[in-house]
Formats: structure tokens, C-alpha cells, sequence
């Protein structure tokens, strides 16, 4: 244990970073439940991520805007495609988009196969690099996120499946390079199923209250315990989730702040 290693500098950006993906992760994450499309978020993060890793194939700068076009195109037709099939053939959905993540994740592994520090890169892509956020690589994100949930809380009712399709690999194509793919499943997934059956005028407020404590409470703890921050604060939204599922109680009004 090492209280010294709370070094807000790092713990700071961190945090902060889990704050902007919870923005948008949330209230996408109550929308994937309705739609019963749990898996969507693994796998357009894996699409985005095999973006990535085609990139960086082809030598191009980690940050570079070739990376960032490169992952958001790949989001964005995997989103056209997924779009089409859902009109195509609804009842087999779920499936077609295990299959997607499926074929994603083994490209991912056959493009990296040849490279020494392929393992590195897939470790990070996985479990993400929430750590070396700065407060200056998460300005724009921020910006991105801000144009992104207005467009979901003005329009985004009337927007359609495809409307939603797209925002979410906007999105998840962002975060997935900061906080990476199992997180990106956690942030979306867990704080929304946690308070599903609340109040819908509360629901968000508590949603983000869960994920901000989970994302603070494990950046602490793996800071402290020198634990994988990612892993961590997976776990911290789990028990934390949990605790709010079993004690809060459903459909009933929560004070607003």
C-alpha cells in the first residue's frame, strides 16, 4: 500500500477522463438495454480498435489525424452495416453483432501478429491507457462529447436507429482510445442495468453519480495498491452498482442536486 502514490496530477486527468466518457456512455448505455443490443459496445469498440491497429500498421503517428479517421471510418460503416441489418433481419441481431466482434478481434490479432510489441498493443487497446490522459488531450474530446449529447437530448428521439448507430460510434470510437474496450463495455453497460428500474427523471443523475464514485474509487485504489486501472475500476462499477441496485429503492424519486 502507497497513499503517496495519490498523485492528483495523474489522478486528476484520470478522473476526469471517466467523467467525459460517462457523459455520453450512460444515456447510450439505457438505449442499448431498450434495444436488447447489449453486445453493440464490444463490438464497435473493436472495430474502432482494429482501426487503430491497421493504422499503426502502416507506421502512421499514434495521434495522429490518419489514426483517428482511420477508427472512426471503420465505426461508422460497421454502424452503416449494422443499421442495414437490423432492417434486414431484427431477430438475428444480436448475433450478426457477436459475429462482427468476433471477426474484429481475430483481424486485430492477425494484423499484430507480426509485430514484436503486438501483445503490448493489444493489451493496451483492451484494457486502455486511462493514466496518460492530460488535460490537454482530453480538450477535444470533451468538445466532440459536448456536440454529440446535445444532438442526443435535442434529436436524438427523432434521429432513428441510424441517427443512434452513428452518435454511438462517434463515441465509442473516442473513448475506446482512452479508457479502452472493457471499460468502454462497463461505462455503458453497468451504471445503466444498475438503475433501469428507477425512476426515469432520476435514473441519469444517479447513473452518473455510480460511474463518477467507480471511476474515483478505482483510479485510488489501483494507484494506492499498484493494481491495472482499468481492472480496477471495472470491478469498482460492479460493486458499486451492485450496492446502489440492492439499496436504492425502485421507482421512487431520488432529491435532485
Amino acid at each position: 500500500m502507497n497513499l503517496e502514490s495519490l498523485d492528483w496530477t495523474i489522478i486528476g486527468p484520470a478522473f476526469a477522463a471517466g467523467v467525459i466518457v460517462l457523459s455520453t456512455h450512460v444515456p447510450l448505455g439505457y438505449e442499448v438495454l431498450k434495444r436488447g443490443i447489449i453486445f453493440i459496445d464490444l463490438a464497435i469498440a473493436q472495430i474502432a480498435g482494429l482501426g487503430v491497429i491497421a493504422a499503426h500498421s502502416m507506421d502512421w503517428e499514434q495521434n495522429g489525424l490518419e489514426v483517428q479517421i482511420t477508427a472512426v471510418s471503420a465505426a461508422l460503416i460497421a454502424s452503416f452495416a449494422l443499421n442495414w441489418t437490423e432492417k434486414r433481419w431484427p431477430r438475428q441481431q444480436e448475433a450478426l453483432i457477436g459475429i462482427l466482434f468476433i471477426l474484429a478481434a481475430t483481424g486485430g490479432i492477425l494484423l499484430l501478429a507480426g509485430n514484436p510489441h503486438g501483445s503490448e498493443h493489444l493489451k493496451e487497446l483492451l484494457a486502455g491507457q486511462i493514466l496518460w490522459s492530460t488535460w490537454g488531450s482530453l480538450a477535444p474530446i470533451a468538445a466532440l462529447y459536448a456536440v454529440l449529447l446535445v444532438l442526443w437530448f435535442t434529436v436524438g428521439n427523432r434521429m432513428g436507429a441510424l441517427g443512434f448507430y452513428l452518435i454511438f460510434a462517434i463515441s465509442v470510437t473516442a473513448s475506446v482510445q482512452i479508457v479502452g474496450i472493457y471499460l468502454v463495455f462497463a461505462s455503458l453497460i453497468i451504471p445503466a442495468l444498475a438503475t433501469q428500474f428507477m425512476q426515469r427523471g432520476n435514473r441519469l443523475l444517479i447513473g452518473y453519480t455510480i460511474g463518477a464514485l467507480s471511476y474515483f474509487l478505482g483510479i485510488a485504489l489501483s494507484a494506492i495498491f499498484d493494481f491495472p486501472t482499468g481492472a480496477v475500476i471495472v470491478w469498482t462499477l460492479a460493486a458499486v452498482s451492485l450496492l446502489a441496485a440492492l439499496l436504492l429503492p425502485k421507482n421512487t424519486p431520488v432529491p435532485k442536486l
